[in-house]
């Protein structure tokens, strides 16, 4: 039975023991991060608390935050929901209307995606426009303010008419007045952009607090022309009740918690920022367009829900997992030759793309991988790892297996400067601008040494090697006999520089050097640490380089700089007056 409202889905969590109602005063500024990081990390369930400092509502966290809700709230394995997505719309592609009436599930699918409007409208009650009543969270301690963390942002276009639901977090900076952060490639700033152009203020409605369903349709990374509304009825198989906003002509969620309307003015920017974001760093202050709220309704005892993001694990591995799952096979309908994908949360998700592929004819991978950095969300990808058919891309020590055995980059690595890149991404210290890479480690006879070589590599060797080249150098680690590890204490090039050429390290494919930060023995710190941290086109060296013409030509280690750099965000920290606090409350909180 599917979830009609976020109530509905709590009660669920209630009877399985997967929400945890806390009558603690707790601060929404701060501690609220600190106790809810923690409880993820304990694999605590879901956290209610009910008495927030400063707020007349309820506050709701970590609502997602293990595999085991995701699959309460959509009812299924994301996996399976995946593999019934791409079938439905292989169904539709062209319609095959007697197939589709013969498999009665596949048709209520199909009249699920339509919403349903009109009907009463169950936030019945005009709560005062007072953003100070709500337990908006402060995350960081450097963050410019506090910050809505879960709207769900509706808009239309201004001339197409086209609907957009998306996530973009809102800077509150007085009662009435917040900022909205759409970065390069979302639906809401295209619409906007198109407002501007005709010299007219964007309407928006914000909802907070809806069903599971739209929840999850809000954040996938959808073709830009696929309703939101309407993938919620198919993941929900239950049509999307909604009705007309109180003073927007905008059709909102009738069962969300809390819905904001007003307007986003064009022709007006405000600084917005800094907000520690999911690369685990701040994000810089930037001028952003502000939402002018002019009505708030809100469901009978209402519940605010929001999250947090930093360096991972933190909730939005589970909800970027889970939509990917979904929407990754819907790959093949564009790319045949995909078999899958996997975009690694651990990097921030647009860092790392691995892609395995049925390589038809040669260089096919290499094709597939440019093609798929102009997809949508996809063109955001920071780095793309090429493997075969038959090569799981969520195993990253598979992935390192696949670089060691096929990767030579003379022919298989690929440099694109100077192109748009993640707004939250500040490695080339140019906003919305920076490089990109593709490492084809697919197999092929024709152009690679596929010599299997059994390398072993000496810890004592290496440390002899490491040291000659900078005494300083304390700790390394392997993995996959492919990918070297290091710590420095310093900016990395000059180092780099040197390990590339070590004829005793040739045996690696890839060498990185991090900052003192990096937890080199966990991988998943590692991956943060390396993929977030380095410019394609400024930080990556060869053992040899060299031009041919215009043309770059790459021989032997690669390396990467992905130490912190002068003039890089600082990575996310609590402060320890924070830390201590939570420390004298853990056992108020967590009773049980």
């Amino acid at each position: 039975m599917s979830y009609s409202n976020l109530k509905e889905y709590l009660e669920k969590l209630k009877s399985e023991n997967e929400l945890l109602i806390i009558d603690e005063p707790v601060d929404p500024i701060l501690e609220v991060t600190e106790i809810s990081h923690r409880a993820l990390l304990m694999n605590k369930p879901a956290l209610l608390f009910t008495r927030p400092v400063g707020s007349k509502y309820p506050l709701l966290m970590n609502t997602y935050a293990s595999e085991r809700r995701v699959e309460l709230a959509l009812l299924k394995d994301p996996d399976e929901l995946g593999y019934e997505l791409l079938k439905f719309v292989e169904l539709l592609m062209p319609p095959r209307f007697n197939e589709i009436l013969k498999r009665r599930e596949i048709l209520k699918r199909v009249l699920s995606t339509f919403s349903k409007s009109g009907g009463s409208y169950s936030q019945s009650e005009i709560v005062p426009v007072r953003l100070s009543d709500f337990p908006v969270l402060k995350c960081w301690p450097e963050d410019g303010g506090r910050f809505i963390t879960l709207p769900q942002v509706f808009t239309y276009d201004p001339i197409t008419k086209k609907r957009n639901v998306g996530m973009y977090r809102m800077q509150v900076f007085d009662d009435e007045t917040t900022g909205m952060h759409w970065q390069i490639q979302k639906g809401g700033g295209f619409h906007f952009y198109q407002s501007e152009k005709l010299g007219k203020d964007l309407p928006v409605a914000v909802a907070l607090g809806t069903d599971p369903a739209m929840l999850f349709a809000t954040i996938a990374a959808l073709p830009e022309n696929i309703d939101e509304v309407m993938f919620a009825g198919f993941l929900r198989k239950k049509r999307t009740q909604m009705v007309k906003g109180k003073s927007v002509d905008i059709l909102v969620p009738a069962n969300a918690e809390f819905v904001l309307e007003g307007y986003v003015p064009a022709n007006f920017r405000r600084m917005e920022g800094p907000f520690g974001d999911h690369f685990g760093h701040y994000s810089a202050a930037a001028e952003f367009p502000i939402f002018r709220i002019k009505t708030i309704t809100s469901a009978k005892n209402p519940i605010y829900p929001a999250t947090i993001v930093g360096i991972p694990p933190m909730e939005d591995k589970f909800l970027g997992d889970a939509t990917q799952k979904i929407l990754g096979p819907l790959i093949k309908l564009i790319h045949p030759e995909v078999e899958s994908l996997w975009a690694y949360y651990e990097a921030g998700f647009h860092n790392l793309l691995v892609v395995s592929v049925d390589e038809r004819y040669h260089k096919e991978a290499a094709k597939t991988a440019l093609s798929i950095m102009g997809e949508g969300q996809l063109s955001l990808t920071k780095c793309v790892i090429l493997v075969d058919r038959g090569i799981n891309p969520r195993d990253f020590r598979s992935v390192l297996r696949e670089i060691k055995r096929n990767f030579d980059p003379h022919y298989d690595f690929i440099m694109i400067p100077k192109v748009p890149l993640d707004t939250l991404d500040f490695t080339s210290f140019k906003m919305n601008l920076g490089s990109k890479m593709i490492i084809d480690a697919t197999s092929d006879e024709l152009s690679k040494n596929i010599e299997e070589k059994s390398d072993y590599h000496d810890y004592d060797r290496i440390k002899k090697v490491l040291m000659k080249v900078d005494p300083a150098i304390r700790e390394f680690n392997t993995y996959e006999d492919t990918l070297l590890v290091i710590k420095v204490d310093r900016d990395g090039r000059e180092t780099i520089e040197k390990l590339v050429v070590q004829k005793e390290l040739q045996s690696f494919k890839i060498i990185a050097v991090v900052s003192e930060d990096v937890e080199i023995f966990n991988q998943e710190k590692t991956i943060w640490g390396i993929f977030t941290r380095f410019d394609a086109e400024r930080d990556i060296v060869f053992t040899e380089q060299s031009l041919i013409g215009i043309s770059p030509v790459y021989k032997g280690v690669m390396g990467i700089d992905a130490t912190w750099k002068v003039g890089y965000p600082k990575p996310l920290r609590m402060n320890e007056e924070i830390v201590k606090k939570v420390d004298e409350k853990m056992s108020k909180i967590f009773k049980n």
